[in-house]
């Protein structure tokens, strides 16, 4: 009896372990495909990573971001000053900043006898707190176009996104759209017809085109989106109209701005619109090669 049993757990355990074994297998392929599945959903989430940080961590010192020779020709200095007075003025006065990576400024004063200049250049390195939603350069360009709405100016193109986010936040959502446009267009149209009368300006023939090439308008090939913004005060009794040229422009998580103002020293003088935008453009587009080196 024995012996036969011997014999017959010898048949049997022989098929129990290729049936576990075979078990065995099927478990395990069940559990890698949940495995794969799982680790296919993870995959799956991190195609919605948080976007690289921009391309610029920090910030170049502003007054030394504009060379001598721009700063003497946009701001001449009189014969009356110093030397010492002289290193003074184009040095330039910073602006106070509490983080110099992501907000500084420089300001520039010069006075002729025939004008009182100021010059200023600012930097901005935009960051988003949540780049799952928007990285650093969508959030400059939405800063980029609440100033540009701000200035009245069209947005150059499809905007879907940014557009209306903007348009509320710039606290300008009373006005119509194309009222303030148009007023912007307008406004630049007297000061250059001004400037075409005074001494040594251009053909007559000319000014009547002026007008629309040198009002305020978004300028193309400067960084990666740019816009100026003329504007003209209000003349005076006493005091002669200052003419402020402001230039903005992006390059991908840092926004820059120029400001340049010119008011002559005595009234009915009108500085001329050409002249003034072009010195502010020069610079700009400077500073603009500045960041893409």
């Amino acid at each position: 009896m024995d012996v036969e049993r011997t014999r017959v757990r010898s048949r049997f355990l022989p098929g129990v372990a290729m049936l576990t074994a075979l078990a065995a297998g099927a478990t395990a392929c069940t559990g890698g495909g949940g495995t794969g599945s799982t680790s296919d959903q993870k995959n799956g989430g991190s195609a919605a990573a948080p976007a690289q940080p921009g391309k610029y961590r920090s910030l170049p010192q502003p007054c030394k971001a504009v060379d001598a020779k721009r700063l003497r020709a946009m701001l001449p200095a009189s014969d009356s000053l110093t030397t010492e007075q002289r290193e003074q003025l184009y040095a330039g006065t910073a602006e106070p900043s509490y983080d110099a990576d992501r907000h500084v400024g420089c300001r520039w004063n010069a006075q002729t006898p025939d004008a009182t200049l100021l010059l200023s250049v600012t930097f901005e390195r935009v960051v988003s707190y949540d780049r799952a939603t928007a990285s650093d350069d969508d959030k400059a360009r939405q800063v980029y176009v609440r100033r540009l709405t701000d200035a009245h100016l069209p947005f150059p193109g499809p905007s879907p996104s940014l557009t209306p986010s903007s348009g509320s936040g710039s606290g300008s959502g009373s006005s119509p759209g194309p009222g303030p446009g148009s007023s912007a267009s307008s406004s630049a149209v007297p000061p250059v017809q001004g400037a075409s009368t005074a001494p040594g300006t251009g053909a007559p023939g000319a000014a009547s085109s002026a007008p629309a090439e040198l009002g305020s308008r978004v300028l193309e090939g400067l960084g990666s989106e740019g816009f100026l913004d003329d504007k003209l005060g209000a003349a005076g009794a006493t005091a002669a109209q200052a003419r402020t040229v402001r230039i903005v422009f992006r390059t991908s998580n840092v926004i820059a701005t120029v400001e340049y103002s010119v008011q002559p020293s005595g009234p009915g003088k009108v500085p001329p619109a050409a002249d003034t935008q072009d010195k502010a453009r020069q610079l700009a587009e400077a500073l603009a090669e500045r960041f893409s080196e």
